[in-house]
């Protein structure tokens, strides 16, 4: 049929509207739907001026999480080879008590503006809080900081991707494993965010942790290697299991800091071995001739199987 105004077809109108808009659908023809292609699963990226070593990594990380269920982020660095390796780097989880070195982090920087030194009563809750991973410890830190200090010392660690819990919940503070490599960087190496002394007292706090937390990232690490870690464990009712292990080491001619973040997991012991498979692959691959120190072992009784409220 033709318009009576314009003349044309509706053949022809059709056409017409199809090349007006960048689309044409054959006449006669329905219009189906372009199947949907799964993106391609994230894998494991290594960098390295050691010949062979990023190959190696890239090789024996990804084997170590072949068939391990739920989702799993690694960041490594290794200073002496300019090692690097990147797994879902940005990837957020819920923080559970990995964010307490964050909290120690931001309290001495705080302290720092004003060139003080910490109370006896801020040194007591700081040694609890990353010893023996003490939440009542943890919320009075936190609430004497409160959000917008934490927020300043993310911004001046260029943590940009840290988002600190709401309402005192410090467990939930979403992290990614990018910025819990910057944190370790400025832990472990000379920078203006963080004096000498406070790194030296982190590593040292890090260093002291109780011997049934020392679980996860030391896992494989060879003898002569000192070991600073900070881990956390906590269970909702989506995701499972969040269980994470962030360290820093040092020794036989190599310094290097670790972070797994996990969740998905069915059971806190599932979590802590998928971290440690991958601990052990890259302790071995950077000192592949030193004997394993077999220090730390995963604990029965999780304390942390719980958010810590404002006040607990």
């Amino acid at each position: 049929m033709t318009d009576p105004i314009s003349g044309m077809s509706r053949r022809a109108r059709m056409l017409s509207a199809g090349l007006a808009a960048g689309v044409l659908v054959p006449l006669g023809t329905a219009a189906t739907a372009t199947p949907a292609v799964a993106a391609p699963a994230p894998t494991v990226t290594c960098t390295s001026a050691q010949a062979g070593l990023a190959a190696k990594l890239t090789k024996d990380i990804t084997a170590a999480l072949k068939n391990r269920k739920g989702t799993v982020a690694v960041g490594l660095y290794d200073r002496t080879t300019k090692t690097t390796c990147t797994l879902r780097g940005s990837t957020s989880f819920d923080s559970a008590s990995v964010v307490k070195t964050t909290v120690l982090a931001a309290l001495l920087w705080d302290a720092k503006k004003t060139e003080r030194k910490l109370t006896e009563r801020e040194s007591d809750l700081a040694y609890a809080m990353i010893t023996k991973s003490d939440n009542t410890a943890t919320s009075t830190l936190w609430r004497q900081l409160g959000t917008g200090k934490i927020k300043e010392f993310l911004k001046a660690a260029k943590m940009t991707k840290t988002t600190p819990g709401a309402d005192g919940y410090w467990g939930l503070t979403r992290i990614n494993v990018t910025d819990e490599q910057k944190l370790l960087a400025l832990i472990t190496a000379k920078n203006t965010v963080l004096s000498d002394n406070a790194r030296a007292y982190i590593l040292k706090l890090m260093g002291k942790v109780v011997s049934s937390q020392r679980w996860g990232t030391p896992a494989g690490t060879p003898s002569g290697v000192s070991i600073h870690v900070k881990n956390g464990w906590l269970q909702r009712s989506t995701h499972g299991w969040r269980v994470h292990s962030i360290g820093a080491f040092k020794g036989g001619g190599h310094d290097y800091t670790i972070s797994v973040l996990t969740h998905g997991n069915s059971t806190m012991n599932y979590g802590v071995a998928t971290i440690q498979g991958v601990a052990k692959a890259i302790h071995k691959d950077l000192t592949p001739r030193a004997a394993s120190a077999n220090r730390y072992a995963p604990t029965d009784t999780p304390r942390e199987a719980f958010v810590a409220v404002p006040g607990s």
